[in-house]
């Protein structure tokens, strides 16, 4: 299940995903109910992006890239899920990646709330 609030960069992660095996059944919600089931789900705020999935019980917050989420699910690590906080451009779904794509981590959250970096992006073709 994947929750946005409408997004065009939220439809293309999701394309994204579909492109690398996953199915996505989309629910559009207003920000404010958004907000609440990625509380729920327990991510601080400094950690949230405009779309929040579910996936075989983990959380993908943002622009996770797909690549990252397979050995998440093979790993199994005890974990909320992982997230990419804000929007990066040259992420998934944020643009084409390239010599401006923007530097970013993709953190695995855990269960206490703290964070440690899954995975570096240095730019997309890395």
């Amino acid at each position: 299940m994947l929750s946005t609030s409408g997004y065009a960069c939220c439809i293309a992660w999701t394309k994204h995903l579909e492109e690398n095996g996953y199915t996505a059944e989309v629910e559009h919600l207003p920000i404010a109910d958004l907000m609440q089931e990625k509380i729920k789900a327990g991510l601080k705020p400094d950690l949230t992006a405009c779309h929040t999935a579910r996936i075989e019980g983990y959380v993908i917050e943002g622009h996770v890239p797909a690549r990252e989420i397979n050995p998440l699910l093979a790993e199994r690590p005890n974990a909320i899920g992982q997230a990419v906080p804000g929007m990066p451009y040259g992420s998934p779904g944020m643009g084409e990646p390239g010599p401006d794509a923007e530097p970013y981590d993709v953190l695995l959250v855990h269960r206490d709330g703290s964070t440690e970096v899954f995975a570096n992006y240095p730019d997309w073709r890395n």
